[in-house]
């Protein structure tokens, strides 16, 4: 936990400065720049995907429309690109992974549709809040296929107050579309992944800002022995904690959220 205090403190400022002054933009600002909610949104921080050459990248999925819209813009693109940009530093130093970090104005990672090809590169990909996520036909599809064909989804950043019918609602009636004869299966605190490479306390992750955490996967073949395919953060926000890391924010907890990042990829790599 000492080297991942130190790291949470020590590689998270580069990236710090330059993006909290971004986003420290007026919400009525911001809301001039949203454009059309059938589109996709833009971050103001996105500079641009970076071409992909083999290195393991974080790749952030991005759906239409402004649920749980705040200065961040809409509720995919919450804590990005501070969040993907310090949790990728902490995988360069703890593992033999050389992620993608920057290049240029392009900080943390990829920005990428469900149906978009380049998907496929990428064995690991991170959607937050899904309680405003409600692709379209195409979208099921890609997602059914990343899913099937050894891709690892993590779903983050959501509860019971985002959207009008409950976050967890919508993110159940969703992956029925995307793979209908799948159950969503809470996660025993003795899978394997929370002990992949770190020993996970959920107590501690219970601690932070919410409060009742819960951890739901879809399984192979709906059976607990066989891969899990996704993992849903319930009542829990990591990529939070990884954003604001830099700042001090619940240390604690925040340690415990990089060491379940780290499980979650090298769970997914392996598996």
């Amino acid at each position: 936990m000492r080297l991942i205090l130190s790291l949470v403190l020590l590689f998270s400022l580069a990236a710090g400065a330059a993006a909290s002054a971004q986003r420290n933009r007026g919400f009525g600002r911001m809301r001039e720049q949203m454009g059309d909610p059938n589109e996709f949104y833009t971050p103001p921080d996105f500079n641009g995907n970076a071409k992909y050459d083999g290195r393991f990248t974080f790749a952030r999925i991005k759906y239409r429309g402004f649920a749980c819209f705040q200065r961040e813009g809409p509720g995919w693109s919450h804590d990005y690109p501070r969040a993907e940009s310090h949790f990728m530093r902490i995988m360069r130093e703890v593992s033999t992974i050389r992620p993608f970090i920057e290049s240029g104005g392009i900080i943390g990672g990829n920005i990428l549709a469900l149906d978009d090809p380049a998907l496929a590169k990428y064995p690991v990909a991170y959607l937050s809040e899904p309680g405003g996520w409600s692709p379209n036909e195409a979208e099921v599809v890609a997602l059914r296929n990343y899913l099937t064909k050894g891709g690892f989804l993590i779903v983050d950043d959501f509860q019971e107050n985002c959207s009008s019918g409950g976050d967890m609602s919508n993110f159940v009636a969703q992956v029925g579309r995307v793979l209908p004869r799948a159950r969503l299966i809470e996660i025993p605190p003795a899978h394997p992944i929370f002990d992949s490479f770190y020993k996970i306390n959920l107590d501690i992750l219970g601690q932070g800002r919410r409060s009742g955490a819960e951890w739901y996967g879809i399984f192979q073949d709906n059976d607990p022995k066989k891969r899990l395919m996704l993992v849903a953060n319930y009542m829990n926000d990591i990529g939070e904690a990884w954003q604001w890391s830099d700042q001090g924010f619940n240390l604690v907890p925040t340690n415990e959220a990089y060491k379940l990042g780290v499980n979650y990829l090298i769970y997914a790599l392996t598996h």
